[in-house]
């Protein structure tokens, strides 16, 4: 099992890269998006890699991150997803992002991805509520003072309130998670700045 490969980036294609170890160019499909953050070429990088086994082939798949990986292996679990759709949902949305869609049970946002269509993502978003972790989500990557459990109800107030005025649910979870000391705010106090996180 190859879990990651280091080494020196010496071609970058459409969906595509080659990373040389050893004497040996290791071909993967990335995310365009995870790409144009790789590096330059000739710089030494380090990508985590999936090895998709079929009888006609074998492809390694290559992510920046662990967590990429982790939300990768969760979406090809799902009947109807293989790994290329996989990484079509990952070069429109983070891990964090998709974790948001997911919760919020926003179809429209994960069907953006070239080839999933709405039933397709209607059913990763059955088939995956129960496999995110919701607390991190909520709390974010540290960078942010945002402590609240999933149950609170003034966050829940002021997201329900963001989608009765249009906006799509995983939009209005990711302004509020914006907001620093969340859980310390009123209402409208948190609601007004996590406005303000979405207008600008």
């Amino acid at each position: 099992m190859i879990n990651y490969i280091k080494g020196d980036l010496v071609a970058v294609y459409d969906g595509y890269v080659v990373i040389e170890n050893g004497g040996i160019g290791y071909g993967l499909f990335m995310a365009n998006e995870a790409i144009s953050r790789l590096g330059s070429l000739h710089d030494e990088v380090k990508v985590h890699t999936y090895l998709n086994v079929k009888e006609d082939a074998m492809q390694l798949f290559g992510f920046l991150t662990r967590d990429d990986l982790d939300i990768f292996k969760l979406l090809i679990g799902v009947s109807g997803i293989g790994p290329k759709g996989g990484l079509a949902i990952l070069s429109i949305m983070t891990p964090d992002e998709l974790r948001f869609a997911i919760i919020g049970k926003d179809a429209k946002a994960i069907a953006k991805a070239p080839g999933v269509g709405k039933k397709t993502a209607e059913k990763l978003i059955i088939e995956l509520a129960d496999k995110v972790n919701i607390e991190d989500t909520l709390r974010g990557d540290g960078d942010v003072d945002f402590a609240v459990s999933s149950d609170n109800e003034k966050t829940a107030e002021a997201v329900q309130a963001l989608v009765a005025l249009g906006y799509g649910n995983s939009e209005a979870l990711k302004a509020v998670k914006k907001v620093a000391n969340a859980d310390e705010l009123e209402v409208e106090a948190l609601l007004k700045l996590a406005l303000k996180n979405i207008i600008g």
